[in-house]
């Protein structure tokens, strides 16, 4: 088994560089390319230099001679080969690629807000008739598709910040956004959890809610985990390491209200106050990477790194908005949208999505959120007349 031979130092003017660029064509995602990490990826994926190059459409010198200079550039060996072997990423190009891959995707959020002023800036300075809304929301993988429909189909750009779901309600009633996006499970008892962390921000009567999209929420293991997990308990049970979600996200809420449900104690969950991400992307990476053996996300993000995905709970995600704006231009745009045929389509192609119940319709809260507290109102009370006696009646008869 032999390295390929590379130089004993990196480069001394090796340093990170981070660009944009303006293109024909909207960009589907938020990613930052790399070559060197194209083709690390490639390799690792399908086993071979020469099927990575078929599949980046290079030939088999070209991604050869790049490798090499990488190495000469990092002072580290990327590739083992043997005779009569594949070549293969080494330890360290594993290892770099996952880190790599794993820092932009804790990033994304960020890197979507970014290009998302970005392109705020060039619709304002083309077309002042291009319509902007403020969104705060719960971090959700149907939202930039929701982003892309809505520059395309009706000249409005959403200005989407990613936070928990708790922090948008508050950015909400704060007045720092139009629009706050939060989920729910589509419960139909008790929900402590939520009733706790929602009650206090949303005030029936001020804030409105908007049908958008329903998910599902699961358990996303590696194919070596497979079989051991079906439900939430078995995580616990065969002591798997948890990725957790950040405080005040709606899916750590969904964690804590199933801790609740199965009368388990955060303390039985390994990871429980360890590892925490703010990404159903992230919280995917860091399973498939292995730096956890668990977690909970959405289907699609675990289809994304071919995970396995055991279903949990189906979701609501909603679109809160305060009564005096459902009159405002942009928010009247988004239910429009959300409430045509091509957001359902988009929505069927999204894997563990579905079109909300009612979408883009203004809904009422207690009825969209069956466990919130209704307000009971007080039995009417029944007038009584008083009879007069007999002596008065006689009395009147007589003109006393």
């Amino acid at each position: 088994m032999r390295y390929s031979k590379v130089a004993t130092k990196a480069e001394t003017s090796l340093g990170l560089h981070l660009r944009y660029a303006f293109e024909p064509g909207e960009q589907r995602g938020a990613t930052l390319g790399n070559p060197l990490f194209d083709l690390l990826g490639a390799v690792l994926e399908l086993g071979s230099i020469r099927h990575a190059a078929q599949s980046l459409g290079c030939s088999y010198r070209y991604l050869w001679g790049s490798l090499r200079k990488w190495e000469q550039k990092l002072g580290e060996p990327l590739i083992i080969w043997s005779q009569g072997q594949r070549a293969r990423p080494t330890q360290f190009a594993q290892r770099l690629l996952w880190a790599e891959r794993r820092a932009r995707t804790r990033m994304q959020p960020h890197i979507e807000a970014l290009r998302s002023d970005l392109a705020r800036v060039v619709a304002e300075a083309r077309d002042q008739r291009h319509q902007l809304l403020a969104v705060q929301a719960s971090h959700d993988m149907a939202l930039s598709r929701l982003q892309l429909h809505l520059a395309d189909t009706a000249d409005l750009h959403l200005d989407i910040r990613f936070q928990g779901s708790e922090h948008a309600l508050r950015g909400l009633s704060d007045r720092q956004c139009l629009v706050a996006g939060f989920h729910v499970p589509a419960l139909r008892g008790a929900a402590p959890v939520f009733a706790k962390a929602l009650k206090p921000l949303l005030k029936p009567g001020r804030h409105k809610l908007i049908g958008c999209s329903r998910r599902m929420q699961g358990l996303m293991v590696r194919r070596e985990h497979a079989a051991l997990i079906r439900t939430f308990p078995d995580v616990v049970r065969h002591r798997l390491r948890f990725v957790n979600r950040q405080v005040g996200s709606g899916t750590r809420m969904l964690i804590d209200h199933l801790l609740h449900e199965h009368a388990l104690n955060p303390s039985d969950l390994s990871g429980y106050d360890g590892l925490t991400e703010e990404t159903h992307v992230a919280v995917a990476l860091c399973v498939a990477s292995g730096l956890a053996d668990a977690g909970v996300g959405v289907e699609a993000a675990a289809l994304e790194f071919g995970l396995h995905f055991a279903p949990l709970v189906e979701e609501n995600y909603f679109l809160a908005c305060l009564k005096g704006n459902l009159g405002h231009t942009a928010v009247q745009r988004l239910c429009a949208a959300l409430a045509g045929p091509r957001w359902r389509d988009i929505l069927k192609g999204l894997p563990g999505y579905q079109p909300a119940l009612a979408p883009g319709k203004v809904l009422v809260m207690t009825d969209a959120l069956p466990w919130w507290p209704k307000i009971k109102s007080k039995p009417k009370q029944r007038k009584t007349t008083l009879r007069p006696s007999a002596a008065t009646t006689a009395a009147a008869e007589i003109g006393v």
